[in-house]
This record gives C-alpha cells, structure tokens and sequence, in this order.
C-alpha cells in the first residue's frame, strides 16, 4: 500500500537529488553561543534529575547528548521507582527547529508535529508529557512538578523570569517551565548545527570518498535505496540545508520487539497515529501503524532503530529495510507484521521501493551497498559527536 498523498518534500521545493559541492550553504553554527536568560533557565530545568518523582531522572537522561539527545536505550525506563519501563524509543531531538505543527495536507496526507506520533504541537508541549508520564519523571501532578521546582537551587532565577508569585499556581509553573525548555532547545545552537561533514561538502569545504559518494548515489537513487523519498537531501530554496525528514509517517511493518514489558500482552499493540498514546485519531483505522518519518542527521549515533527501538545497529536497521520482503523469516518468526494486528496488515507500505519485493527477490541493496550507504550515512554526524 503506498503512502498518502503528495510527498511533503515537494511542497517544501526541497530537492531530492543534485547536490554538489560548490553550492551556498549557510555556515554551521557556533555551538558556544551565549543562551538569552530563558533559555539558560530552560537549559538548567532540561539536565535536573531532582524535579523528578525518583530523584533521578532529567530530560536530558533519555534524550542524551552524547547520542545526539536520543536515548541509546530501547525504550525509556522510569517511574517513582525508575523501574517502569516505556512502549517508545525516545528519539533525537536535535534539528526540530524547523517542524510544522500536525496538520493534514489538502490531499490528506498527515504532516508534522511532535513526538513519534505527531500529537505535540510544540516542542513545549512535546516536553510537558515526561514530566508527568508515571513511567518517565513521574510527577502525579502539575503541583507535584511546581513543588520540586520550588526546591531547585535555579528557583530564584525562575521567579525573576515568571513573577514573583508564579508558584502560586502550579499549572502556570508547569507551562512556563516547558516554555524555557522549548527556548532552550530552539537557541541552543548545538540543536541544529549544521556541522557534519555532509554540511562541509555541500559548503565545497570537504571531499566524500568513494564509498561516501556511492552510498550517496544509493540513497537518492529510487530505483535503490530511494531514501530521499522521505529524507531529501539536497539544498533547499536561498541555501536552506536539508532537514533529511520530509515530516510525514510511514507503515513499515517493524517487527515487534520482546524487550518492552507491554508487548507480553499479546493483544497489545503501539498503533501510532491512532494509538494509543495518541487519542484524536483513534476511528483513522487507515493510519493505524503509522510513525513519523524522523531526521537522519546523527543517524549513526542515535541506536537502536525505529519507534520500538527493535533494531540495534544501523545495518540491522537497513538489512531490514531492503529484505523484509524478500526474507521476512529473518525478521517475524511466525507472521509478517507481527506487530500490528491482521486486520491492519494492509496499512504496511509494500509499493514504495525498496518495498515492492516479493519472497525469493533479490533485495534492491546488496550488502557491499548497505555498507556504502552506511559510509554516506556516517558523513551526517555533527561535528561534536564525531571521533
């Protein structure tokens, strides 16, 4: 079933192939710039462990910088008692600067928002659902949440951005606290660099070596990889660097993943756009298994793969991709799409190259191919991140 709509790309004027050295791009940014008072404030809410219910667990925890603020972990563990664990592989949050909120596009095709399933519309609101999930910061109540924020050694600094009296009213407090978490991630420059090496050969500043440069070819190639499809890669309109995510969801039928506690209740399913954690779409039967299409910036730092965290290495991620029909044995061990429920099976992209394989097929990649695009897909890595 092919995906909705119009590609979003295509609104954007976002080109897909053609890039080449030589071409204006705006310099990478500064990553020790000064943070305006709010954002510094949002900054200190984002790394305190103490404004959780254990005592122990920040933003910055699951979204850690050392992997790009992803979480190098499965699925997030939490709670009171830091022992809950999560449904969800907690993603990057680098390069979110740019995203639209959720919308339908005019062919229906769902477009942007926070969140793996769109349903945050700011980055505030992506970050005020942690600090109250029970498996996560587990504060039971915005008044919870005020009261440790209270306590934090910053309060002073709070009350001279928000009021004096701003927790007196700890819905305020809450709202105002994910407000500088959002600035903070919006004018932090290490959030959007722009500082890999790919940023510098499109910049005319660095050469890709051969392997580079072949994986570059397969990733835009859509009779190969056609990744560009949903990650454009080349320069948008006045020298915009690409985004590598075209902000829309896709159904690729990833294999359920044991390690996360809800799924020994086999009639459980993390259906996406409609479900459960997302509740507005719950009657789109036809979205049902879908997920936003994420960034691949940092890609090769930001393991495991997918919502479900269900794939370890970025070759298992691509193996995946090009031989779940080909040689689904590999990945279900007994039905395709095990983790979506039958009656949904027919949601799952199987038209899109490389999708559109059949048992016995040969994969549109081969394994030197994968390992080409790897090499490509390693040359995305910020310029703090990189060895």
């Amino acid at each position: 079933m092919p995906r909705w709509g119009m590609r979003w790309p295509a609104l954007l004027c976002l080109a897909l192939c053609g890039c080449g050295e030589g071409r204006s791009l705006p310099d990478a940014q500064a990553t020790g710039a000064e943070l305006a008072p709010i954002a510094a404030l949002g900054k200190k809410i984002f790394e305190d462990p103490s404004l959780s219910a254990s005592g122990t667990l920040a933003c910055q925890t699951c979204h850690d910088p050392a992997h790009a603020h992803a979480d190098p972990r499965a699925v997030s563990i939490g709670g009171v008692d830091m022992a809950q664990t999560g449904t969800r592989n907690a993603p990057s949050i680098r390069y979110l600067d740019q995203t639209p909120a959720f919308f339908f596009h005019d062919e229906g095709t769902p477009v942007g928002g926070f969140n793996r399933d769109g349903r945050a519309d700011t980055l505030g609101l992506q970050a005020r659902r942690p600090i109250l999930s029970a498996n996560e910061m587990a504060n039971d109540t915005a008044q919870a949440f005020a009261d440790r924020l209270r306590q934090a050694t910053y309060a002073s600094d709070f009350t001279a951005a928000f009021g004096a009296q701003i927790f007196d009213d700890a819905d305020a407090t809450l709202d105002r606290a994910t407000f500088a978490i959002e600035r903070y991630e919006l004018e932090d420059p290490k959030f959007h660099q722009y500082s890999s090496k790919y940023d510098d050969f499109l910049r005319g500043r660095a050469k890709l070596t051969e392997a580079e440069i072949r994986g570059l070819a397969l990733f835009n190639n859509p009779q190969k990889g056609n990744c560009a499809a949903c990650h454009p890669s080349g320069i948008g309109p006045g020298g915009a660097p690409p985004l590598f995510t075209d902000f829309t969801y896709d159904n690729l039928g990833v294999p359920r993943n044991a390690e996360i506690a809800a799924n020994a209740d086999a009639g459980f399913f993390d259906l996406g756009l409609c479900g459960p954690s997302r509740e507005d779409l719950a009657d789109r039967a036809d979205l049902c298994g879908a997920f936003k299409v994420p960034t691949l910036r940092n890609v090769a730092v930001t393991a495991p793969y997918f919502h479900n965290g269900r794939f370890a290495t970025l070759k298992e991620a691509l193996q995946f991709y090009v031989r779940r029909d080909t040689n689904p044995e590999a990945f279900y061990p007994a039905d395709p799409f095990d983790d979506l429920p039958p009656a949904l099976h027919g949601n799952v992209n199987t038209s899109e190259v490389p999708y559109d394989r059949q048992p016995g097929d040969a994969p549109r990649l081969s394994d030197d191919e994968i390992d080409d695009l790897i090499a490509f897909l390693t040359t995305l890595t910020d310029a703090d991140l990189r060895p």
